[in-house]
């Protein structure tokens, strides 16, 4: 094999890190490994909390990359760059020496909400949407306020704040940096300036000296560092060449990059991303409005994300708790026994922390309607799936009014989109037709490497190789039944929201 020849993407989630070996000359998937084979602890300290020790996603790194170099037979010098994929709005405190200062706060925490709030009410609405485009809400800004205002003597120690993808590119290099668009998705990057907002900073009281400095997203970000190179089996001096949140890169590995192009995923949580070259934002920031990988100041993109915290979640939760030893197949085979609409039962799937679509209230999840005579576990597997559709689908009536078209979604095979249920019940409740593409997160890092690093030269260069695998047609038969099943269910939740 020629020195260089690979591609190595690794996407950093909070249930498991995946890595993905890419051959850079015909854009297919060498092969792919995770790590660990169960899901990652996440510890809740209080309601509403989430957080990760950040050396348990390094770890997980080290193995998955070690167990690809190892399986594939692949040499230190074949890897040409290396490119990052990552769980967004999470909180990384490191000190001088960088070493972590605390676990990291995740995107699925609640604590901040209040304080992005009261963020939003002080700064005022018309200067936090027009120029940050969102509430600071509950965001890596407010996050770190909490920290500040809870833990003075932990942030009088922090040098630097990062994202967990800016933690996992320190480790590979030694260097602290970040880029603009997770800047944006901090809530840190006013766009009427295209900088670093001054104004947010002064009212958190956060001194600008902690926050990394900015690289593009696709470029030379850092070179392996020699400890770094020894423990993934690597070579040293291996660029680090792209580096995007994980529904950024969501998009960006779908081949999601233009107007009117929208991706959509659902693992832990569920997400529907679409692309606009304009500033738009939601007046509730129930959806939320982020720099897209793609972004120039000359040629603006812009990626406005809808996001359900209780989506794979859910399933996960049935699996280890209802499900009595099936795994997902069996499940959804299970949930294939029982008619649409699953007799009644409903399920609201909002049980992971404070939700934005509805406006940063945590409402928890409620099974409806289940009735012990007649209701089994299969029940509630489909009427759960239903739910997590029905609520992406509340969240795209907010994109709609926002000007975004929803008539063709891409979307990975994999995770709940596996389930036949799941894919069909969401082209039939959307209207839209899905697309699914043999790719993931870390295939679409590896991708941005290629990218970032000059091996490839042009859009059609970096998505060779991308096929689509099945296309999802809204069933015409039964697409007014599910909008019948989904104003039922919208009307449940309206009621929950009222009191």
């Amino acid at each position: 094999m020629a020195e260089g020849h690979y591609l190595l993407g690794l996407d950093i989630g909070s249930s498991s890190v995946k890595a993905s070996l890419i051959d850079a000359e015909n854009g297919h998937l060498v092969g792919s490994a995770t790590s660990p084979t169960s899901e990652m602890p996440m510890q809740a300290p209080e309601p509403g909390w989430a957080e990760q020790n950040p050396e348990m996603w390094w770890d997980n790194v080290v193995a998955s990359v070690q167990e690809i170099v190892t399986r594939y037979k692949t040499e230190p010098e074949e890897i040409a760059a290396i490119g990052i994929s990552y769980q967004m709005h999470g909180l990384v405190c490191v000190d001088k020496d960088q070493q972590v200062l605390r676990p990291s706060i995740i995107w699925c925490d609640s604590r901040a909400v209040a304080i992005g709030n009261k963020a939003f009410e002080t700064l005022g609405s018309e200067f936090c949407l027009s120029s940050l485009l969102n509430s600071p809400g509950n965001f890596t800004a407010s996050k770190l306020s909490w920290v500040q205002q809870n833990e003075p003597d932990i942030y009088n120690k922090i040098d630097k704040i990062m994202l967990p993808g800016d933690y996992i590119a320190m480790r590979l290099t030694g260097e602290i940096n970040t880029t603009i668009s997770g800047l944006s998705e901090g809530i840190f990057f006013d766009y009427k300036k295209q900088t670093i907002s001054d104004e947010l900073l002064l009212h958190y009281n956060i001194d600008k000296s902690l926050l990394p400095e900015v690289v593009p997203t696709f470029a030379i970000q850092g070179e392996l560092s020699q400890e770094a190179a020894q423990q993934l089996g690597i070579k040293a001096g291996t660029k680090i060449s792209y580096r995007a949140g994980d529904q950024p890169n969501n998009a960006f590995s779908l081949n999601v990059l233009a107007p009117g192009e929208v991706a959509a995923t659902a693992g832990t949580s569920g997400v529907v991303y679409g692309i606009i070259d304009q500033p738009s934002y939601d007046q509730q920031s129930r959806v939320n409005t982020f720099v897209h990988v793609n972004h120039e100041k000359n040629n603006p993109r812009y990626g406005v994300l809808l996001c359900v915290n209780g989506t794979g979640i859910l399933n996960s939760w049935l699996k280890h708790n209802v499900a009595g030893g099936l795994d997902y197949e069996a499940m959804n085979e299970e949930a294939a026994k029982v008619p649409a609409g699953a007799d009644g039962v409903m399920v609201l799937p909002f049980g992971n922390g404070a939700e934005r679509v509805l406006g940063n209230q945590d409402i928890g999840a409620r099974f409806l309607n289940f009735n012990f005579n007649r209701h089994q576990r299969n029940h509630l597997f489909r009427a759960s799936q239903e739910g997590i559709v029905f609520a992406l689908n509340y969240g795209f009536e907010i994109m709609q009014s926002m000007g975004l078209q929803l008539n063709v979604v891409r979307a990975g095979q994999a995770n709940m989109f596996l389930s036949d249920i799941f894919k069909q019940t969401f082209a039939n409740a959307t209207g839209a037709t899905v697309e699914l593409i043999n790719t993931d997160g870390a295939q679409g890092a590896a991708r941005g490497a290629g990218l970032g690093a000059g091996i490839f030269k042009n859009r059609e260069e970096t998505f060779r190789g991308l096929k689509t695998i099945q296309t999802i047609e809204p069933d015409k038969d039964q697409k007014n039944y599910y909008q019948a099943l989904y104003s039922r269910w919208q009307a449940q939740l309206n009621n929950i929201l009222k009191n």
